[in-house]
């Protein structure tokens, strides 16, 4: 598993979970939020609106707890539509572009090779590709709310 932030004023470090190593709330929290993520964040603006997807560990109440106290702006899961990846600037545009480099000229033969190919494309990544991801987010959001919060991928 892989972890990063994104923003219009740029990207945060990839940071890599071992493989076997369970991501729960407290794991989220205290690892990849307080130690890796926010600080990151913050490196960029003090002011910034925290938004991550409906995963277990990101809805944990202590995960949501502590982002309403460390952020300015958070997007809490009740506001959040549930299994609605199409939402999430880095699951919908930033990692499927990145997979796709990824994997585009090179075979993947293990886990080390994958992770340095990754980190590779990562640096490499344009912010443009970010940029045009923030800039249809208000796009998908109507969309959303168009389809009553539900599945609205075929109406784009």
């Amino acid at each position: 598993m892989v972890s990063m932030g994104v923003s219009s004023l740029g990207k945060t470090r990839l940071h890599f979970v071992d493989p076997g190593v369970k991501i729960d709330g407290r794991c989220y929290r205290d690892v990849l939020l307080t130690k890796c993520l926010l600080p990151e964040i913050r490196g960029y603006s003090e002011y910034f609106i925290f938004q991550q997807d409906g995963d277990p560990a990101h809805r944990a109440r202590e995960t949501v707890k502590l982002l309403k106290q460390a952020t300015p702006d958070f997007i809490p899961p009740s506001l959040w539509p549930p299994n609605s990846p199409d939402l999430n600037l880095v699951d919908y545009a930033v990692w499927r572009i990145l997979q796709e480099c990824v994997y585009k000229h090179h075979r993947i033969t293990d886990v080390k090779q994958l992770r340095q190919r990754v980190e590779e494309e990562w640096d490499r990544l344009d912010q443009e590709v970010i940029d045009s991801a923030i800039s249809e987010w208000r796009k998908l959001l109507t969309a959303c709310i168009a389809a009553g919060r539900g599945h609205f991928e075929h109406s784009l």
